[in-house]
């Protein structure tokens, strides 16, 4: 999940980047754009992400500082810049609360902003690895959920924008060239800003998802470092970038698969989460090596490696909200249809493992090894014997990340 995640960000920060320096050079020299000069920009852009993500966590942690700091202040004066343009009068406004009409649109634009956070989650984990090990847990967790929060700037920023894109350029709507609009509709005064907006932006978001995707596929596989991991993925979203744009046309594709992706994530973190109360934040760092080491056995090797309730739990939510996905002209799960119009898929996800997980762990108990010494919290355990940790027949010794 980590990898279709970082692949298909990537993608998506890459085009939209590039297409914003084509646009500004259309725009400031007044050429008509080709397909060599959008090839060159997604070219250069990607390189320069994927230096970024090789090169370490320092760099990356230095190009998000300064993105933050200058992306936040670049949307605060973009928002005196495009005022004088925007209309609160757009197209739905008169939906009141309670209208037939009102909840597929209010719950669509929820589903949207949780997207955000829920297209972080599998990544958090690999960047906490930095942290000392006396972070305090409340402190990290209220980091994330005000980042999160602090999300929602651009989101109204996006959203003021998109509505004088429709007002003012009404061919970007079938055209679905939000930043063409942008860049079309921008004051003199803030173009440059805005093409500097575009361009860090797309740094932030691409670094933090190749270099966390590279610290995932070094684990699956030790024997890759996680430079050589990174280039490979890399290399991998670099290929769809070039064949999904110019080949087969795949951008509003990679963007359904997103979607798809956030459907499959959610579940995933919903049992991560139930698993930490659980267990009371409770871990044993040098047993969830085993794998890494070329090694069985331990208090996490469960049944033959796998923890059946989890996965069951992950699968069986998945597959639910999957089916009930509801993105007309893009995809429409078989339970698609279930709540009318709106996309439930997003609070199926949610909901399913949140039930479905802890009756799991009630039929069947983890060992009481994977607990602390105050034991589950909310769950029974079971005192089974724990396998002793032992090389796996057949593998070499591999490097723990």
């Amino acid at each position: 999940m980590s990898l279709l995640t970082a692949v298909s960000f990537f993608s998506i920060s890459v085009w939209s980047s590039g297409d914003a320096v084509v646009g500004a050079v259309q725009r400031f020299l007044h050429v008509h754009p080709n397909e060599l000069g959008f090839a060159v920009a997604y070219a250069i852009f990607a390189a320069a992400v994927l230096v970024v993500s090789i090169f370490g966590f320092r760099l990356m942690l230095l190009v998000n500082k300064v993105a933050v700091v200058a992306a936040t202040a670049l949307f605060i004066v973009g928002c005196f810049a495009f005022y004088p343009a925007f209309d609160a009068h757009y197209a739905g406004a008169g939906l009141h609360w309670g209208e037939s009409r009102f909840w597929p649109a209010f719950i669509g634009a929820a589903l949207v902003a949780l997207a955000n956070p829920i297209s972080f989650g599998a990544f958090l984990g690999d960047w906490s690895r930095y942290l000392p090990r006396d972070t305090d847990n409340w402190r990290l967790m209220g980091a994330s959920v005000a980042a999160q929060l602090l999300s929602l700037l651009p989101f109204t920023f996006g959203l003021a924008t998109t509505s004088i894109i429709a007002r003012l350029e009404p061919q970007y709507l079938t055209q679905v060239d939000y930043t063409g609009g942008l860049i079309a509709i921008a004051p003199p005064q803030f173009f440059l800003p805005l093409l500097l907006l575009a361009m860090i932006s797309g740094m932030s978001t691409g670094t933090t998802s190749l270099y966390g995707t590279g610290l995932d596929f070094s684990s699956v596989f030790p024997r890759l470092s996680r430079p050589k991991a990174t280039l490979v993925v890399g290399s991998l979203a670099c290929a769809l970038i070039f064949i999904g744009r110019f080949v087969f046309n795949l951008i509003d594709a990679i963007t359904t698969f997103v979607s798809l992706i956030v459907v499959t994530t959610t579940p995933w973190m919903v049992v991560m989460i139930i698993g930490y109360f659980v267990r009371r934040g409770f871990y044993l760092p040098e047993a969830m090596q085993v794998f890494n080491r070329g090694q069985q056995g331990g208090p996490y090797w469960f049944r033959n490696g796998w923890n059946v309730p989890g996965m069951t739990a992950w699968l069986v939510s998945a597959s639910i909200a999957l089916a009930m996905v509801n993105m007309p002209g893009h995809f429409v799960g078989w339970l698609g249809f279930v709540a009318g119009d709106l996309d439930a898929s997003l609070l199926a996800a949610l909901g399913v493992p949140a039930l479905l997980y802890p009756a799991l762990l009630y039929l069947y108990p983890e060992p009481r090894a994977v607990f602390g010494p105050q034991g589950p919290r909310g769950v029974p355990s079971a005192d089974s014997d724990v396998a002793p940790i032992a090389a796996r027949i057949g593998h070499r010794a591999a490097r723990a990340p």
